[in-house]
């Protein structure tokens, strides 16, 4: 950017406080001294804007009502601060919102009069955004600066847009190698003594040992503790380990670095923020959507690199990658994962189709040796279950998280809490039905949905169908790419080869034994299967709408779905995770889970939005990307810029009472992290709104009133070009997959493997 007064008001921070009128330039320094001098006064310090308006003060208190031109303010920075949070900050916690009792104004010296004129800056989004502009530039090294007016009260879509693309996900973006150590390895989960550094590296990864221990002996002051991990990771090692957490190497490539020596360098990732310090396992697939459409191509991909590497080293997409996740994975989607990447890159198709099959392979190991093997293969149902390995406690949770579940026990032998905890973790206590316990815990927590009533106490048991609707995908996903980007002739590592006929089977095996087990066509919803009372559970969980993004519903399921079942979940704020009548009472001795109503998630609402739009619902998308969106914006509005992990969408609060709280929201002056999917549901959420939604959203409007005015699902959206959706129409029952392109596969007519299938297609 040219160094000129006509700096662009929405530049990312550290362009806009470091050009233009905030650029140190012997002109934009003469300027502030003539101004201070032109007073009479001869400071004893560097002359600034706010001198001048402190004489002001002492003489009038004039107004600028109108501006000829774009209104620009001289700020003194550190002052500014002080008392905007002296006179505003009433709650004390730095952040100005609606809870804050001061006058909600402050004046501001102007620009354009040398600092005479005064503005009144008024209400809590513009001196909360006021705040956070004062942070930024101290961030960039400014005590003094010229702020644009546009900048306090630009349209809070955009702001917010642009913080997420600009500054949040940067904030959330980390690499394991020596200069990023000492950002990844702190733990906020780390309930032990032992804070060291530490990290642990694959079995028969040499050079990455080698490269780390020299990190260790060159970067004392980091304390770091170098292990390598045995070859047979079992559930018994790794809860050896649990006194010694630490952080488990990810990816490296080659690189010269300045002084032309040969280095390694660790591959990007994102992680969630807060106390998830970490690369998760599936937050990272809608922190990539979010990635990929923010033009991170980069950090997008080495997400699917750094999965890859996890399948080749510790086996499985993992819960993440801290020592006490090893035996857990997460929800799988490596493959669509991989196919929004690959969109996205811009080599030779020669290099990206050899960069797509690194993929594809660790896709179909992971496929087997994960997802379709004991003991997460159901041999009854044929379908799948998360079921991880594992003893003892989780150590990752909050202290006293399970308190209530071990005083019982603990109380029976006389002992207390953490006395009975040491006991039965040393194994020196033998307690079935703990083990029971904490078999189901760890499978929740292997679900991502830590914690539901939904799964309380039998998740192990249960082939879910969101689990299963993602396998589906695999199957489709790697059937497709095998038949069309590598000539239906994918050739394995060790030399066997992949045809897109099994692929192709396999999906539709799944689909009848989803229909079988967890469709329930009275109720118009998928549900899970209990494989050990071999019946449907009835818990109503928003997760039956993943069997539309994966395409495994039929038209007639997809009808019944939107028009019976979707008014259940769907609130003033978006979608909530579980109807209430499900979740059951609350009481004291029964407190709210925070994946059950009336919470909502991100993950939940891309998958719906993406689900409609595949099977031809985009109005419906569209109202409740923009319900999603709403609350979003709202909170960042009114609670100086916050991007929570989750909200109440019912009561539309980020303010939550539930277990582990509500990372996010803890910040001072600015935020700077957002949350990873809470992040990339924003991006995305308004790449379905058309204009005029967008518009509307920006003025705050609530969902209510601008779906009342449209008169409901009849938005303004029909009106207007709908983004092409890649699907085959379905007409009369017909197949949306071109079968005459499966070799060796045969449906007949009364099939009902995939007969209806809303499935898409590249």
């Amino acid at each position: 950017m040219n160094d000129s007064e006509d700096n662009i008001p929405y530049a990312p921070a550290a362009v806009y406080y470091n050009s233009g009128n905030n650029s140190f330039t012997s002109s934009n320094v003469d300027r502030v001294r003539r101004f201070a001098t032109s007073h009479g006064q001869v400071p004893s310090r560097p002359p600034t804007p706010q001198d001048g308006l402190r004489a002001l003060r002492k003489r009038r208190a004039s107004h600028d009502e109108k501006a000829a031109i774009p209104r620009k303010f001289l700020i003194d920075v550190l002052e500014t601060r002080r008392l905007i949070l002296e006179q505003e900050d009433t709650d004390g916690d730095c952040q100005i919102t609606i809870n804050d009792a001061g006058p909600k104004s402050v004046t501001l010296g102007t620009l354009g009069s040398g600092g005479y004129s005064k503005f009144e800056v008024r209400g809590t989004y513009m001196l909360s955004t006021l705040l956070q502009e004062l942070a930024l530039a101290l961030d960039n090294g400014r005590k003094y600066i010229v702020l644009d007016e546009a900048r306090l009260n630009e349209n809070p879509v955009d702001r917010l847009s642009r913080m997420i693309k600009c500054h949040f996900w940067d904030g959330l973006t980390r690499r394991i190698d020596a200069e990023g150590l000492e950002v990844i390895c702190a733990d906020p989960k780390n309930r032990t003594a032992n804070h060291n550094a530490r990290i642990y590296i694959p079995y028969g990864e040499t050079e990455v040992f080698e490269y780390y221990k020299h990190v260790a002996e060159t970067r004392t002051h980091l304390n770091l503790q170098v292990e390598m991990l045995p070859q047979d990771i079992s559930p018994e090692y790794v809860k050896s380990i649990n006194d010694r957490p630490g952080i488990l190497s990810l990816a490296m490539r080659k690189y010269v670095d300045d002084q032309g020596n040969t280095t390694l360098r660790g591959v990007p990732f994102v992680v969630p923020g807060g106390r998830f310090n970490e690369m998760y396992g599936w937050d990272s697939y809608f922190e990539t959507l979010g990635l990929a459409l923010d033009g991170k191509i980069e950090v997008a991909r080495g997400m699917v690199d750094n999965f890859t590497y996890e399948i080749k080293h510790y086996g499985k997409i993992l819960n993440a990658n801290r020592s006490y996740y090893l035996t857990r994975s997460q929800p799988p989607f490596l493959t669509d994962m991989a196919i929004r990447v690959y969109e996205n890159l811009t080599e030779t198709e020669a290099e990206k189709k050899q960069w797509l099959a690194t993929a594809i392979t660790a896709a179909i190991k992971e496929y087997h040796t994960v997802w379709m093997c004991a003991p997460r293969f159901d041999l009854k149902t044929g379908l799948s279950k998360y079921y991880p390995i594992g003893l003892g406690i989780p150590p990752e949770t909050e202290a006293s998280h399970f308190d209530h579940l071990i005083l019982p026990y603990a109380a029976r032998l006389g002992l207390s809490i953490p006395e009975y905890a040491a006991k039965y973790h040393n194994m020196e206590i033998h307690e079935p039905e703990l083990d029971e316990y904490f078999l189901h815990d760890r499978a929740v927590r292997e679900s991502g949905h830590d914690t539901t009533y939904r799964f309380e106490k039998r998740c192990a048991n249960l082939t879910t169908i969101d689990l299963n609707a993602l396998l589906y995908k695999y199957e489709i996903d790697l059937g497709e790419l095998i038949r069309d980007k590598y000539d239906d002739h994918f050739v394995l590592e060790d030399g066997n080869v992949e045809t897109s006929a099994v692929w192709f089977e396999r999906a539709m095996l799944r689909k009848e034994r989803i229909d079988r087990y967890c469709w329930n066509e009275e109720k118009s919803l998928y549900y899970d299967y209990d494989t050990v009372k071999e019946k449907q559970s009835e818990y109503e969980s928003v997760t039956a709408f993943w069997a539309l993004w994966a395409g495994c519903a039929s038209k007639h399921q997809a009808e019944k779905l939107v028009r019976n079942s979707l008014p259940k979940f769907e609130v003033f704020g978006g979608l909530v995770s579980g109807t209430e009548e499900s979740r059951g009472t609350i009481t004291l001795d029964r407190p709210n889970r925070q994946w059950d109503y009336p919470l909502g998630w991100a993950p939940h609402q891309m998958m719906a939005w993406r689900g409609l739009e595949i099977y031809g619902y985009i109005n419906e998308a569209r109202r409740l990307a923009y319900r999603w969106l709403y609350t979003i914006t709202k909170s960042f509005v009114d609670f100086n810029g916050v991007v929570p992990e989750k909200y109440d969408v019912v009561s539309l609060s980020h303010l939550l009472n539930v277990e582990y709280g509500n990372v996010g929201t803890d910040f001072k002056f600015v935020p700077r992290e957002g949350f990873g999917w809470m992040n990339a549901s924003y991006q995305l959420g308004l790449s379905y709104l058309t204009n005029h939604m967008r518009r509307v959203l920006g003025t705050c409007t609530s969902p209510e009133v601008y779906l009342k005015d449209t008169e409901g699902a009849s938005l303004k959206a029909n009106n207007e070009a709908t983004p092409p959706i890649n699907k085959t129409v379905l007409e009369n029952g017909d197949l949306s997959i071109d079968f005459s392109k499966m070799v060796a596969i045969k449906v007949t007519d009364n099939s009902s493997s995939l007969k209806e299938s809303g499935r898409v297609f590249p």
